[in-house]
């Protein structure tokens, strides 16, 4: 199987403002295109564009390829269950949304401490082991977002798991709060195959800092910026597949052009993404990931990660006329609450599965694009 997976998390929009409203026509070619350059592995979950991304994978998909010529993942979403019942009625509706008899990976959706308990109280471990005793799950594991001592407290706990979804990329990889790289290490300990999830961090990793964008293209004319992400996580010896989540056509021709004939990095490559780690950590940055986790829960309203991604965007443009991103923070908020009515109550931070600290995030943003005085 080669490296790059599809995951079905951002796909393209007919309303840029309804995760539901998922461009069908748009993701069939999408979906054409990436198994005609010979990739076969895709990824969706239970909660993804508001539910619906199940459903259109089994009519970009299911529907039209041999169920042989594909390998299907997806999620017990732990965040909603509220008992043990939960278990075998969500994977038979997720049977039935995708359209098959079975899922070759089947995991537990973006775990750590408080999930890990609620699996435990629940059975969710056991229901999977039995779902693969019947060939219904052919692999299981989970996804995870927590600390290296969780990781390997979950590994010994669950010793036959057959894979884990770790949050891979050069930003994470020593970055003290996500430890990527000990978490990689801990599952590579124990024998258990990687799937890399955000390895371009939400986008983060493609806008980078035009400085560093010419380091790369020095080194790799030929290379797209976001390569540079998706081959660092692929070169890892003990990972299985890079998932990306491809939001239009453009990005799937490109991803599978370089992943087709996969070249890992090498050591000038990697003294040269040294280079651009030194550019790039100089911008005073909100690490969020545009997962969308945090916003279903606000009582406010407020689109968290829009703002964020915006805010992103200003601080490393590295420009001195910074006069469009306000524009659009003020067209933004004619639509939607502003970032200033954020109450605090903190329901976003337990949601968020990179421990931002959005309350602080937000005061950031409002700062920045309501305070007049801000530049």
């Amino acid at each position: 199987m080669k490296k790059l997976g599809f995951g079905f998390m951002r796909l393209p929009l007919t309303d840029a403002n309804d995760a539901s409203t998922v461009d069908l026509e748009q993701v069939i070619k999408m979906t054409d295109l990436f198994m005609q350059r010979g990739f076969t592995y895709f990824d969706s979950a239970y909660v993804y564009h508001k539910k619906q991304s199940e459903h259109i994978i089994r009519k970009a998909l299911v529907e039209r390829y041999p169920r042989d010529s594909f390998q299907l993942c997806t999620k017990l979403p732990m965040a909603i269950l509220t008992g043990p019942e939960d278990n075998d009625r969500i994977f038979n509706e997720q049977l039935e949304y995708c359209g098959v008899d079975y899922f070759d990976v089947y995991l537990m959706h973006a775990m750590n401490a408080e999930r890990f308990e609620k699996a435990k109280k629940f059975g969710c471990y056991e229901y999977m082991q039995q779902k693969r005793a019947e060939g219904k799950a052919k692999k299981i594991g989970f996804s995870f977002h927590g600390q290296p001592d969780l990781l390997e407290e979950m590994i010994l706990t669950w010793p036959d798991v057959d894979i884990i979804q770790l949050q891979i990329n050069y930003i994470d990889w020593e970055n003290p709060s996500v430890q990527a790289k000990k978490c990689y290490e801990i599952a590579t300990k124990y024998n258990k195959p990687v799937i890399v999830m955000e390895p371009v961090k939400g986008g983060t990793l493609v806008n980078l800092p035009p400085e560093a964008v010419e380091i790369m293209k020095a080194e790799h004319p030929e290379l797209s910026v976001p390569s540079w992400a998706i081959r660092f996580s692929a070169s890892l010896e003990n990972v299985m597949v890079v998932l990306s989540g491809m939001s239009n056509y453009e990005q799937v021709d490109d991803n599978t052009s370089y992943m087709e004939n996969f070249q890992p990095y090498t050591e000038k490559d990697y003294e040269t993404l040294g280079k651009v780690l030194d550019i790039f950590n100089q911008a005073a940055v909100i690490p969020c990931t545009a997962c969308g986790y945090c916003v279903d829960g606000c009582p406010a309203g407020i689109p968290i990660p829009k703002y964020f991604g915006l805010y992103n965007n200003d601080q490393m443009a590295f420009t001195k006329n910074k006069s469009n991103n306000e524009t659009y923070y003020r067209n933004m908020t004619d639509l939607m609450p502003k970032a200033s009515r954020c109450i605090g109550c903190g329901k976003c931070e337990r949601a968020c599965p990179q421990n931002v600290k959005v309350i602080e995030g937000l005061k950031k943003v409002a700062d920045r694009f309501e305070n007049k005085n801000s530049r």
